[in-house]
């Protein structure tokens, strides 16, 4: 049954949003208001086809703890790409920081910059960082979230990849608030799976890390509060829990970028 439920969604999925960006592109001469409302419709529509045709709904809790006015850091856990979808849902209008090669997928990519992401070359160092900042700094004026992963990469539940330094950066740059969120979405939409399992996925808004922190505590902070929340969530819905590395191997670990 969970196969065909998969099958189901997978061809309604991809074969939907295949058509949407073909229809998206008609957006592209007008101002970016026009294309955000049309991929509000677009992840409604992807929404009932998870609870319709794979059985997979979700919950956000914590919802209280979003600022109510002005841009903030969203520090989001990546397990799936469901959440590279719902964050816009749950967020409203955010630009999210992503890989630079991304903006090559053809039809996509132009949509993408349309929605003005901030895009990042990880392969240019530190020029990539004082890109992000410089491409952050006109969406935070905007009074926009920006979503940032601070892993950098999805990770499995129950698998550990340590914090990349950008999610720092920005905090510290920017002067913002830091948002961390959890959530267990990989038990559900694997990675590059195709079996999409059905259930609830909950999603978890943490009380915002206010700006003043030094770049290292607030590195530190974020990754205890984050690792904690989703362990919580991961383990209550039967996934396994991450065992993290001790203080003293991360001391001696190459730094991330």
């Amino acid at each position: 049954m969970i196969l065909l439920r998969s099958l189901l969604f997978n061809v309604a999925f991809y074969g939907w949003t295949a058509i949407i960006c073909i229809v998206l592109l008609v957006t592209l001469p007008f101002p970016r208001p026009v294309l955000m409302r049309f991929i509000r419709g677009y992840l409604r529509s992807v929404a009932w086809l998870e609870r319709v045709l794979a059985g997979l709904d979700y919950e956000v809790r914590g919802i209280e703890n979003i600022p109510a006015h002005g841009s903030y850091i969203v520090a989001a856990k990546h397990q799936s790409a469901w959440e590279t979808m719902k964050l816009h849902a749950l967020f409203g209008d955010p630009a999210v920081v992503l890989k630079r090669e991304l903006m090559t997928i053809p039809l996509w990519g132009r949509l993408a910059a349309k929605a003005e992401m901030i895009p990042v070359d990880r392969g240019a160092g530190g020029r990539a960082l004082a890109s992000m900042i410089k491409n952050a700094i006109p969406v935070m004026e905007q009074e926009r979230p920006i979503v940032i992963f601070p892993q950098g990469t999805r990770t499995a539940p129950g698998a550990y990849k340590s914090y990349r330094v950008g999610v720092g950066i920005l905090y510290e740059r920017l002067e913002l608030p830091l948002l961390p969120v959890a959530l267990n979405s990989g038990l559900y939409w694997g990675r590059n799976s195709f079996i999409k399992r059905p259930g609830r996925i909950v999603v978890e808004i943490l009380p915002p890390i206010l700006p003043g922190l030094d770049r290292n505590t607030v590195m530190r902070e974020l990754e205890t509060r984050l690792e904690e929340a989703t362990d919580r969530l991961v383990v209550a819905a039967g996934g396994p829990p991450t065992l993290r590395p001790s203080a003293e191997a991360k001391a001696t670990a190459p730094a991330a970028g």
